[in-house]
């Protein structure tokens, strides 16, 4: 295993984040929200209400700048981000997961508490030098992110839609 299951969590939920904001936007109801804290369940307080949907859809376009920043840039906006969230570091173990770093209390609005597992999720990408492994989607119609788990390193999409449409365009030029 290359990160940790909370490194990989974060790092799912944050690009899973960022694409949504892609047209159509996967992020626009109640709803879209329900569904994305159902698939990636946050612990710790949840208002579930139109300020804290809109507090989370305006950090996207900030969460892609980190994610997609060259190792130093993306140091530059980890820095930033630790600095806009209130710390109350602590050790827990819940559900199914082991004893686990939570860097701010449940109690922090979610955005603030998705900003700083982001944030920490990228100090572990940083330090293992592993930033390759986020990249964008290389489906010409797509801009959405990818985070590569692959042994090889042999992602290039970032959805099974956006690998079958060129999987299927590839098909018919070959049969042309």
């Amino acid at each position: 295993m290359i990160f940790t299951d909370d490194t990989v969590e974060a790092m799912r939920a944050a690009v899973h984040l960022v694409n949504s904001a892609q047209d159509p936007d996967t992020l626009a109801t109640a709803s879209d929200f329900d569904a994305f804290l159902t698939a990636f369940p946050y612990t710790g307080r949840l208002d579930r209400d139109p300020a804290e949907l809109d507090a989370v859809r305006t950090l996207r376009p900030r969460l892609r700048r980190m994610l997609l920043a060259p190792r130093d840039e993306m140091v530059v906006g980890i820095n930033a981000a630790l600095k806009d969230v209130t710390f109350d570091a602590h050790v827990v173990r819940h559900d199914d997961a082991d004893w686990h770093l939570h860097a701010v209390s449940d109690e922090r609005p979610l955005a603030e508490r998705v900003l700083a597992e982001t944030a920490m999720a990228l100090i572990d990408i940083v330090r293992a030098d592993e930033g390759s492994r986020i990249a964008v989607c290389a489906d010409e119609e797509c801009e959405g992110v990818l985070f590569d788990l692959s042994r090889n390193r042999s992602r290039r999409y970032c959805s099974t839609t956006c690998t079958n449409r060129n999987a299927v365009a590839a098909y018919r030029a070959r049969q042309r």
